[in-house]
């Protein structure tokens, strides 16, 4: 059953890294949206399959054992809505998620970069993200996640370099924050800014997260309530 009132937000996590600041209501929206049950609506193999492009969208999008998954759960505090696995190439469709208190959808995309997968297989689903970020007029951003560990990597660059070319706003995630050190984190975090910076499509504020300990998780709540009201 839906929850009617938003409660305070932790006051535990850092702003976004660049200085992208929620007030308090913005960050309890954003707690209030993630207690509501989030369910998973459908499996898009190809575009034919898509939902209705009635409402907006937020993609994840990133690496093959980035954390996406892990993400995905700890954002809507349900450990096994979005399925994790050590196995890169898991996610082989873009996997949708809603919840019946506000028009938004949630969309897992498949992890790129990945080794094990079958070439045909890694062919079409590469395909498939091409054709969705070029096509889907309902996409608000993709949050592109980042393992805070290795990096932005050559194969990173080419999905920007793409949603570059279809003008699709994203925004760095750095998943895993909790592995570097408290110096080595704010020397990442500028170095992909730095990155940044000849990519148009990209959004400035660079979130630093661990689904893990739970840091930057009510920024990063705050920031797709933010959207979902921008482009409502």
């Amino acid at each position: 059953m839906a929850k009617k009132s938003p409660e305070p937000a932790s006051d535990n996590d850092p702003p976004a890294a660049d200085g992208d600041i929620f007030s308090p209501d913005e960050l309890a929206g954003g707690a209030w949206l993630f207690e509501q049950t989030w369910t998973f609506l459908k499996g898009v193999p190809s575009l034919e399959f898509l939902p209705p492009a009635d409402r907006p969208e937020i993609a994840f999008a990133g690496r093959s054992n980035v954390g996406k998954s892990s993400l995905i759960n700890a954002l809507v505090r349900q450990g096994g809505l979005a399925r994790t696995s050590n196995t890169p190439g898991r996610t082989q469709e873009l996997n949708y998620f809603t919840n019946t208190v506000r028009r938004l959808y949630l969309v897992d995309m498949p992890g790129y970069g990945f080794a094990k997968a079958p070439k045909e297989k890694v062919d079409a689903w590469t395909e498939l993200v091409r054709d969705y970020l070029r096509g889907r007029q309902t996409l608000a951003r993709v949050m592109l996640l980042i393992d805070a560990r290795h990096g932005i990597k050559p194969v990173d660059e080419t999905i920007m370099a793409l949603m570059n070319e279809a003008a699709v706003s994203f925004q760095v995630v750095l998943t895993k924050s909790d592995k570097l050190s408290e110096r080595a984190l704010p020397k990442l975090v500028a170095s992909v800014q730095s990155a940044l910076a000849s990519h148009p499509a990209a959004y400035p504020a660079v979130l630093t997260t661990s689904s893990e300990k739970g840091l930057g998780i009510a920024d990063l709540r705050a920031t797709i309530m933010r959207l979902s009201t921008q482009y409502a």
